[in-house]
């Protein structure tokens, strides 16, 4: 059987003016990403032929994020925005020839597979089906399109909420915006659109009307839930759209081994992965390109960014790991550390209020309280190295370029300029000196002072 070929168009071009933003609007992240990567990540799992997404002029930000697709994609450029059927008509020169013409929406970036490969199929079921398009059972319609279907069950005609009547209002099948069109009679019924409307722009939603009137079967199919159909053109429906990803995010952690003591205040990216029996305390924050290995710890309040954490480590509470650290078998980071391009190896310690960045601490090593690699000298970077078994003491700074020999001693409040042997106590700090009796000689001087200040007001007064 010849494979149908399906081409696949974005339309991408919207301003976003109610984001009151001057980023595109599918460049808006959910995630830790832009909406737009999320869209394409689901449509490569549909494995098209040809993928086209239809931008507006003056978007280099969306054409960067394009190139990095997951699939081949071309952009055209609509330079007029006249419609959404105008955008489709404006794909043609790449999407002609194909079978099956998936149109998509770039500000609705959370449908899933599983509702795509419904509408294709709809659109597949017999030859004479033009048009199938995607609906959705919002708990508020409000504000949607309602898809309006006849006694056999086929698609008749869209019709938008100020033009429906009452009893049409009461509808609960909503247009969700996403079509699958037969590619032989896409361009045809495109040219039949007129903008006959108050904006004066050629509706795609009006390739229905145009496609019942050739005779030609139009069918609705309902997708798996309203939540993922969610259309974001406001900052509240962003946030609207984050929140229900999240929910899905955590589930899908849950549902793969992980324990997540209050899910609804841990933040995950598009891309983090848990391993079984780890366990995530309250308020953790997770940037993109993280890894929690089967078993590791992180308690309540941390954000982690970039970081691999191998299996049985500990980290938190209230740690920030950022880009580069890698976290071995067993160690602990602990409350009020900050770690940066950081290999702390298999069961080390940096336990207290301490800063590494730029800096490997080797297995079994002590990172002491208040312990800092001052690695930015206002020009360069440069790197700090902690030997196996080290220990540094409390509120030391490291003076990078450093290495501290494995074993040994880095004694509490040391300023460390220069390498320190292995298995060597370095002691850099200034020679403590006593004054017997300063104290008290102090407090009286003092007092004096005060009551002679107190006297002159009094007599002044």
């Amino acid at each position: 059987m010849t494979k149908q070929v399906l081409a696949v168009v974005i339309l991408a071009a919207g301003l976003g003016t109610r984001m009151k933003s001057t980023r595109p609007k599918v460049m808006h992240p959910l995630a830790g990403r832009p909406m737009i990567s999320h869209l394409l990540a689901t449509v490569a799992s549909l494995d098209p032929d040809r993928v086209v997404v239809v931008t507006g002029p003056d978007m280099p930000d969306l054409a960067v994020a394009l190139t990095r697709a997951p699939i081949p994609v071309t952009t055209v450029v609509q330079q007029e925005r006249r419609g959404t059927g105008h955008a489709v008509a404006t794909a043609r020169a790449v999407a002609a020839g194909a079978d099956d013409v998936l149109v998509l929406l770039g500000d609705v970036p959370l449908v899933g597979r599983e509702s795509l490969a419904r509408l294709i199929a709809a659109r597949r079921a017999a030859p004479e089906v033009a048009v199938a398009v995607l609906g959705m059972r919002p708990v508020d319609p409000t504000g949607y399109g309602r898809l309006l279907t006849g006694a056999d069950g086929m698609l008749e005609r869209i019709v938008e909420e100020l033009d429906a009547s009452p009893a049409e209002r009461q509808i609960g099948l909503c247009n969700a915006g996403l079509m699958a069109i037969d590619g032989r009679r896409l361009w045809a019924l495109l040219a039949q659109l007129q903008p006959d409307n108050a904006k004066g722009e050629l509706y795609l939603t009006d390739i229905i009307q145009a496609a019942r009137a050739a005779g030609l079967v139009c069918r609705a199919v309902e997708g798996t839930s309203a939540d993922e159909l969610i259309g974001i053109n406001s900052r509240v429906e962003l946030a609207q759209a984050e929140g229900f990803l999240q929910a899905r995010l955590r589930a899908a952690a849950m549902r793969d081994g992980a324990t997540l003591l209050d899910p609804d205040s841990v933040y995950f990216s598009h891309d983090t992965r848990l391993g079984r029996d780890v366990e995530i305390g309250q308020n953790v924050v997770f940037g993109p390109g993280v890894t929690i290995a089967d078993g590791a710890q992180v308690r309540p309040f941390c954000h982690l960014e970039g970081v691999s954490v191998a299996s049985g480590a500990v980290i938190g509470p209230f740690a920030r790991l950022r880009p580069g650290t890698v976290v071995a078998e067993g160690a602990r980071i602990g409350n009020f550390v900050e770690t940066k391009n950081a290999a702390i190896a298999a069961g080390a310690k940096v336990n207290h209020l301490s800063y590494v960045g730029d800096a490997s601490v080797g297995a079994g090593a002590n990172v002491g309280a208040g312990t800092i690699t001052c690695n930015y000298d206002g020009f360069d970077k440069a790197r700090t190295e902690i030997g196996a078994g080290a220990f540094i003491g409390s509120n030391s700074s490291l003076i990078a370029p450093v290495k501290i020999g494995a074993g040994a001693f880095v004694a509490a409040g040391s300023v460390v300029t220069e390498d320190v042997a292995p298995d060597s106590l370095a002691v850099a700090r200034g020679t403590q000196a006593e004054k017997p009796g300063w104290a008290a000689a102090f407090r009286a001087r003092k007092a004096a002072e005060k009551a002679a200040r107190k006297a002159r007001k009094t007599k002044q007064g």
